[in-house]
């Protein structure tokens, strides 16, 4: 199912592109981010926050045990999810522009999968976990550019189409190698990490986790926000583009590129999260209409949003910690059935 998303004078002069409701969306998230810093198994009152805030802006030593909850445990996963949140949306936001796809997610390509499979091996390997992480970052990579090669191959049929099927193939071999490194494993100590990880979680992010994986996504987000114009043409089809003077080929691959760095980077230390992509870029484009100016600072925001919100639930709900990718599921799921539902109407 390919659907276009208007022409280019509806995409450009959409009334819901309002640049209010971004600035709404971007108060939203510090107010849910500040929330999230004082709720947990040891709650922080605001005097406690504006306190820690002000002895690490003046260069104070720390005072106790509240410091290194906020400083080294509660701050960065929080900056961990709202990094991850609005990364998937912005890959999802792309990826369904960049294919005319409305239920197009991150994963189509198959980097969910092979992040997944790097993290599997480095964990059935007894690796530390930096090279986890690598062989997670690399591995999604690694697929994707698995995924254009074969479906360069293929030149006698619609690019798109052969692109996504390329993706649903290749993700299902990398799929095919989880389940049987899951069935070597050590059913005591490695498959239990190992299906931990693959349901997502940031349990174990650490300060230098988020550093780390910031200027690996800042640098994929470059190319999109740069060629933010050539998305909305891009999501009129190939001939559009061709007849705009774009090279549909080598901008598709570059986009595809940069998403997938995106994706990647917070992948890898954050485990497998599935539905963001998908479900964010929906509600953004209510929001804001499909002018990729406005969509992907609006599903950035709200992706954030949306994961600081799930893994604040996650870390309080019950005391085992819930993995992400459970709640996700839960909330997208139904939002999935909905947006199918409200697709049939429209189609008939």
């Amino acid at each position: 199912m390919v659907e276009r998303h208007g022409t280019a004078e509806t995409i450009a002069a959409s009334p819901h592109s309002r640049p209010g409701i971004v600035v709404a969306l971007a108060a939203l998230l510090v107010l849910v981010m500040t929330s999230a810093v004082l709720v947990g198994a040891y709650p922080v009152s605001p005097g406690e926050l504006i306190g820690t805030l002000g002895r690490f802006v003046g260069g104070a030593p720390r005072a106790g045990q509240i410091d290194t909850v906020l400083l080294e445990v509660r701050f960065p996963r929080i900056g961990a999810a709202a990094l991850a949140g609005a990364s998937l949306a912005a890959a999802g936001a792309t990826y369904q522009g960049l294919f005319r796809n409305p239920l197009v997610s991150p994963d189509i390509l198959g980097v969910s999968t092979g992040a997944g499979l790097g993290a599997v091996l480095g964990i059935f390997l007894s690796l530390p976990v930096a090279a986890i992480q690598a062989l997670a970052f690399f591995g999604g990579l690694a697929t994707v550019a698995l995924v254009y090669v074969v479906a360069a191959a293929v030149r006698e049929r619609e690019p798109t189409l052969v692109l996504v099927l390329s993706g649903v193939v290749i993700g299902s071999l990398t799929g095919a190698a989880i389940a049987l490194l899951k069935v070597l494993a050590d059913p005591y100590d490695q498959l239990p990490a190992i299906t931990f990880w693959l349901l997502g979680s940031l349990a174990s992010i650490r300060k230098h986790d988020v550093l780390l994986a910031m200027p690996l996504v800042l640098l994929g987000l470059m190319p999109l926000v740069l060629l933010r114009w050539r998305i909305n043409v891009m999501s009129l089809g190939d001939e559009e583009a061709k007849a705009l003077g774009l090279e549909a080929g080598r901008l598709r691959m570059i986009i595809i590129a940069a998403a997938t760095l995106v994706t990647s980077s917070v992948v890898a230390i954050s485990g497998v999260i599935g539905w963001v992509g998908l479900v964010i870029p929906h509600i953004a484009r209510m929001l804001v209409g499909p002018n990729f100016d406005r969509l992907l600072p609006a599903s950035m925001l709200l992706g954030a949003t949306y994961m600081v919100l799930v893994d604040t639930l996650a870390r309080t709900i019950a005391r085992v910690e819930t993995p992400l990718g459970i709640l996700t599921a839960i909330i997208g799921a139904p939002f999935f059935l909905w947006l199918l539902a409200r697709g049939r109407r429209g189609w008939e």
